[in-house]
């Protein structure tokens, strides 16, 4: 048995840790409440006192997952008020920096394997605030014509997917050793993003990660 060390009501967290891990290495078909129990060290009957079933514990994931780039992207919002574009090459790192940080809880919390969402509010709720941030940030680009007019969600999708579509490439080791070997990570994200935004990303913020 792998035994955490968890402070006084933190049991949630280390439950949620028990079931990344094994989400990531066993899939969703290996996770079981009994399992997570004994990976965080505590009774077979613990984690009933905070999810009711498997796919409780993997909406609480997501949700916690969301949380965190939802409180990311607020920061970028925040921090570049005024810059649009800014705002948008930051949100794009910092999903990029998620997703590469920790790769287990990025895919499980992008992994679409909630049966019912709508049976877990939280889940639904800070998902969609995660998404109204990339929105206001697209609205303020079509504003100043760095992105194509039109539905803002929909240009808000497309933007999602290209940047998806990079990381997804990144993490499945999919992108050629022969472009990551004269590229950087932000450099070529910036120049995936060149490809869809009308004024030129300024070539100095290669080197300038944001102010998160």
């Amino acid at each position: 048995m792998v035994t955490q060390k968890y402070h006084h009501g933190d049991l949630k967290n280390a439950l949620i840790k028990a079931g990344i891990e094994i989400l990531s290495s066993d899939g969703v078909g290996g996770l079981s409440l009994r399992k997570v129990a004994q990976r965080a060290g505590v009774s077979h009957s613990a984690p009933y006192a905070h999810f009711a079933d498997k796919q409780a514990l993997i909406a609480a994931i997501s949700t916690e997952g969301y949380r965190r780039l939802y409180e990311r992207l607020l920061s970028v919002n925040r921090n570049y008020s005024g810059d649009p574009l800014r705002q948008l090459v930051e949100a794009a790192w910092v999903y990029t920096r998620f997703a590469l940080d920790d790769p287990a809880h990025f895919k499980i919390t992008l992994s679409g394997i909630i049966e019912k969402e709508k049976d877990y509010p939280a889940f639904v709720e800070m998902s969609q605030r995660s998404f109204s941030v990339v929105a206001e940030i697209v609205r303020a680009c079509q504003q100043e014509g760095i992105l194509e007019p039109g539905d803002t969600d929909a240009v808000a999708v497309s933007v999602w997917s290209l940047v998806h579509g990079f990381v997804s490439l990144l993490l499945e080791g999919q992108i050629s050793h022969t472009v990551t070997e004269r590229m950087s990570t932000r450099e070529l994200l910036i120049f995936t993003l060149n490809r869809m935004v009308e004024k030129p990303i300024p070539s100095e913020w290669v080197a300038e990660e944001g102010n998160i």
